[in-house]
Parts: C-alpha cells; structure tokens; sequence
C-alpha cells in the first residue's frame, strides 16, 4: 500500500520510511526539503494522490507556545483537508504520552490541539502515544542543567528507541484505523533520575545529576507517573544499554 510519511526526513520518518520500505510497501517521504509543506498546502495534493494512509511524525520548528499551536493546528487541518480530498482512509499520527497530564506545558498543549483536531474530523484515525525517545536522552540531560548540574525528578521514566517507535507506528499505518489510540515504551522502567546518573557516566559526562521532586521537565513539574504510559503499552524490545553501544558515535 501507498503510505504518505509527512516529516519523512527525520528521526522517526526516515526510520518509518525505510521500514515500510521493506515490508514492501510505497512509503513517500514528505517534507519542505521534498516538496510538501503542511502549512502552505504545497504538494499535498501531488504526494497524497493514490495513498492508503498517511502518517505524521512532523514537528514545529519552534516550541514558542503560540508558534507550536499554530503550526499543528493549521498543519494538521491542511491535511485533513488534503487527505479527504485525496480519497485516503488512515490518518496516523505520533503523540507523546503524558501530554494530558501537563496541560501548562505549551508543546504539550498543542499536542492535545493537534488530536482533538483529529478525534473530531470523523476521519479514520489511529493516535500513537510515545515516551520519550533514547536519542533526546542528552537533550533532556541540557534542558535540566542549571548551575552545570542535571537537576531530576525522582520519578518514573520509560524511554523507547527510535527504531521500536517506527516498528510501532508503521505497524499501525498498515493496520485497521484504531479510532483511539496506543501507547508505546521502552521495555525497562526506570526512577528517572538514576536513568541519568547512569547515562551520563556511561557517556563520560561529568556532571552531576541532582535529585529534586520539584525539578521540572520542560517547565512542569512532574508526578511520579506524568511520563509513563498506563497499563497495556506495546513495549519495545531494545534496551538502552544496548542502543548505546550501537550508538556509540552518536548517543
């Protein structure tokens, strides 16, 4: 089947892409770099000709709370929009688990735009909810240094590869529309401040991570299940200790 990957190029799209490439389906990826911008409307209609499914793991270029609300809301009614037009039958799109728990945070918040855009279109759809994937474990490590310390909740962490993430999701596109959603993680649960502790020296990085209930993720302040899913997950089978040794050159 024709599968139409909008954010095609990157972390999780390219992943997907190549996927669904080898279960031998016509996976497109759609992207600006490509010819298809969400916002503007330009190549939707061409990359979306003929498709079975589409699915989008695009993201804003800003997180600025009004930038990001903007960009899904107009990018994602643009291709509600198109997809209709285009006679597809499976809208698919990436979220993050938790996002509901943490409405003050304004990524968070256009996420909730993003799927209730999507719940109440009467379109065919299917809502994957990630945890946080292994690849932004530094960039979360950046986001909770203040002072040149990681300053971390003691609360539950689930973090999932990439490529388990694309499994998941291309497994969905292919699938019956869910109309709900699934939640996917990694297949260890962790504190997440020990998960720190333990990256950072496994990356040779000597600062020290602090434990602190209040310290907060992205501008909220966590409970000890905000970024963990509910019971029933699909799990992933990759282990971090694993991928970080695959990853060695990029971790």
């Amino acid at each position: 089947m024709k599968v139409v990957v909008i954010g095609g190029t990157g972390l999780i799209g390219s992943k997907l892409v190549t996927k669904l490439g080898e279960h031998g389906h016509e996976a497109v990826a759609a992207a600006p770099t490509t010819g298809v911008n969400t916002l503007t409307g330009e190549g939707l209609a061409e990359a979306l000709a003929g498709a079975q499914a589409v699915v989008d793991v695009s993201n804003s270029p800003s997180f600025e709370r009004t930038a990001v609300m903007e960009f899904f809301q107009t990018s994602t009614r643009n291709l509600l929009a198109a997809e209709a037009a285009a006679g597809v039958r499976h809208h698919v799109a990436v979220s993050v688990v938790g996002t509901e728990r943490m409405p003050d945070n304004g990524y968070f918040a256009a996420k909730i735009a993003q799927e209730q855009l999507i719940e109440k279109s009467g379109f065919p759809f299917s809502l994957v909810h990630s945890t946080q994937f292994y690849e932004f474990a530094r960039s979360i490590a950046d986001g909770a240094t203040a002072d040149g310390k990681v300053r971390v909740a003691p609360v539950l962490f689930q973090p999932i590869a990439g490529d388990d993430v694309a499994q998941a999701v291309g497994r969905t596109a292919v699938g019956t529309p869910l109309n709900g959603r699934v939640e996917v993680a990694g297949p260890e649960q962790y504190q997440m401040d020990e998960f720190f502790r333990q990256a950072l020296a496994a990356w040779g990085d000597p600062r020290e991570v602090v434990t602190d209930p209040h310290a907060r993720y992205f501008g909220s302040e966590l409970t000890e299940r905000s970024l963990v899913p509910d019971d029933g997950a699909t799990l992933g089978t990759i282990h971090y200790r694993d991928w970080l040794r695959q990853n060695a050159t990029t971790k």
